[in-house]
């Protein structure tokens, strides 16, 4: 977003209105929510006349009977009794019926976390044909409902074209810009799509600018958005405190948590990646403070389930934090980020079968989790097959780009597989994207040594003892070792014996180094004895050649002399 947006509010205000009771009447109930909370911050706007009056012509004795059964879960009487209805009903009948598939699909399985996907039933085959052959005559809601449909039924493509259809004709229901941000693979497939020209498509751009890590555009996004009254919209908060989150800016995302929970205390929306960022620092009052909150609110929600989690887990009560990572894919099994969560406490157990098996689930729900895909890296890693781990690493690469750890691991994946070059390019690009911790910069040199180049190697080393010597860097010790040794070891072969008395010292500090510095130091004095000597014996030697000098001159002045005393007619006189 290179120029400033010009936001009408009090025709927002209008739109945010009319949104939120459509999606009432329809049962949507998220993007209501969504709608009530944008129109809440513009409670000082006034609202511009609506275009039409809001009709309710079609809210028939059939819709209040239909509405009140969709209220109760009874989606198969939904169903039944909106056979033949028409309009906002009608919307109720298809509505429902997705609805009761996914109820009793998930009603068959016992168990979510070992479920497996049994693939599409035929009352949702039933429904996708009866949409497509109505296709021309569905409404905005009624083509979102077709497009959830496809999606179920794993065809994207046709899924996004009737999600861009839906938003062109409805572009107030959120809940059909969601579900085409989560289709959407990059910023090209992005910028592709045939977007109605509509405020509702900058919350879309930030959202799926959200989901595709892209966090600098975010950012700007919300910062052109977040101007005038929409400054209080707790959803933008969120939205900015998770880009934070995302770009590893860890105490400016908690410092808009905070700001967050002053203003809206009893939100539960994202309060688990709230949780993920107070476990990485390690703020366990904090955490636990904030698990009994959330706890007090409502005990029953996902994302308290996950908060509970990461409490236990920070405690390394591994096991606890794997119920309550089950108890929030109960209550609701799309969490992905509970099947994420899961997978690193399995981890932790040492349990990779059940490990694997969670993130998979994770990335069956959301391709886009890169966190999944690093932990299936892990996994494989731990089992010592390479190329499968190359591959899940790649794959959260070109997720996070930019994420400096996921270099690292694709660069140490490929020296597993003996591609030192790759490895190195990889350890390069990790340490110029910012390399928080060192490692990249240490395995640089690494990889510099062992395919023998030793002025990078001593380079890159000779920049990781520094970095770690002035604290920019947590040192791991044994890799620290393994730097001085080498230092020691290449300026000892490079006769600077200063510096490799200096690195070989550093080495006596190392339990794992310690004798191999004393012989080291021991070579460092020997050599140093042998060019005192050296240098001792030139001296001598330069005082000799100066005494032959002195020889040579006598003998010519006596030639000389000799010459000078011959006669006037060429004879010497006697």
């Amino acid at each position: 977003m290179s120029q400033c947006l010009n936001l009408d509010f009090p025709a927002i205000k209008r739109d945010l209105l009319r949104s939120r009771r459509d999606c009432a009447l329809r049962g949507l109930r998220q993007s209501a929510k969504w709608a009530s909370e944008l129109a809440y911050a513009l409670r000082d706007v006034e609202a511009s006349p609506p275009d039409q009056a809001a009709s309710d012509d079609d809210l028939d004795d059939t819709y209040f009977l239909a509405k009140s059964y969709l209220d109760l879960q009874e989606y198969d009487r939904v169903a039944y009794f909106t056979k033949n209805a028409s309009g906002t009903t009608r919307f109720l009948h298809y509505y429902a019926r997705y609805l009761s598939d996914a109820k009793k699909r998930l009603d068959d399985t016992v168990e979510p976390i070992t479920a497996t996907d049994r693939g599409a039933s035929q009352e949702l085959k039933d429904l996708q044909a009866e949409l497509r052959a109505l296709r021309p005559k569905l409404d905005g809601f009624c083509l979102y409902i077709y497009g959830v449909v496809l999606k179920r039924l794993q065809l994207r493509q046709e899924a996004i074209d009737v999600f861009v259809e839906a938003v062109q004709a409805e572009p107030l229901h959120w809940g059909a810009w969601l579900e085409l941000s989560s289709l959407v693979a990059d910023c090209d497939h992005l910028r592709s799509l045939d977007l109605p020209d509509h405020w509702m498509k900058q919350f879309f751009l930030g959202h799926t600018y959200l989901e595709l890590q892209l966090s600098e555009e975010v950012l700007e996004t919300y910062e052109q958005l977040q101007k005038g009254p929409f400054l209080e919209s707790t959803y933008l908060m969120a939205q900015v405190a998770i880009a934070y989150h995302n770009m590893r800016v860890v105490d400016k995302a908690i410092e808009c948590f905070q700001k967050l929970r002053k203003v809206d205390p009893y939100r539960l929306d994202n309060m688990d990646i709230y949780s993920n960022l107070l476990y990485v620092k390690e703020l366990r009052v904090e955490l636990s403070h904030l698990a009994h909150s959330v706890c007090a609110i409502d005990k029953y929600r996902p994302e308290t389930c996950c908060v509970i989690g990461n409490f236990y887990s920070l405690r390394s009560q591994h096991e606890k934090a794997v119920l309550y990572f089950a108890r929030a894919l109960r209550l609701n099994p799309n969490y992905f980020a509970a099947w994420t969560l899961m997978g690193h406490e399995y981890m932790e157990m040492k349990n990779t079968n059940a490990a694997i098996q969670s993130y998979r689930q994770a990335i069956e729900v959301n391709r886009r989790d890169y966190r999944a895909w690093y932990g299936l890296g892990q996994t494989y890693e731990i089992l010592k097959m390479p190329n499968y781990c190359l591959y899940y690493y790649r794959q959260a690469q070109e997720l996070r780009p930019n994420d400096s750890r996921m270099m690292v691991a694709l660069g140490e994946a490929y020296e597993k597989l003996d591609k030192h070059h790759e490895a190195k390019k990889c350890f390069w690009r990790a340490h110029s994207l910012g390399d928080f911790e060192g490692l990249a910069l240490f395995r640089l040199a690494r990889v510099y040594e062992c395919l023998g180049e030793c002025e990078q190697a001593c380079a890159a080393f000779t920049d990781y003892v520094r970095q770690c010597e002035s604290q920019c860097y947590r040192a791991d010790r044994e890799d620290l070792a393994h730097a001085c040794r080498f230092l020691a070891r290449h300026h000892l072969a490079q006769k600077d014996l200063d510096a490799a008395y200096e690195y070989a010292h550093k080495c006596t500090e190392f339990p794992e180094t310690k004798e191999e510095a004393r012989g080291l130091l021991k070579q460092v004095t020997d050599a140093r004895v042998l060019l005192e000597q050296d240098v001792a014996g030139g001296d001598m030697q330069i005082e000799e050649d100066e005494e032959d000098d002195d020889s040579l001159l006598t003998g010519r002045d006596l030639l000389v002399c000799e010459v000078t005393d011959i006669g006037d007619f060429g004879t010497p006189n006697k």
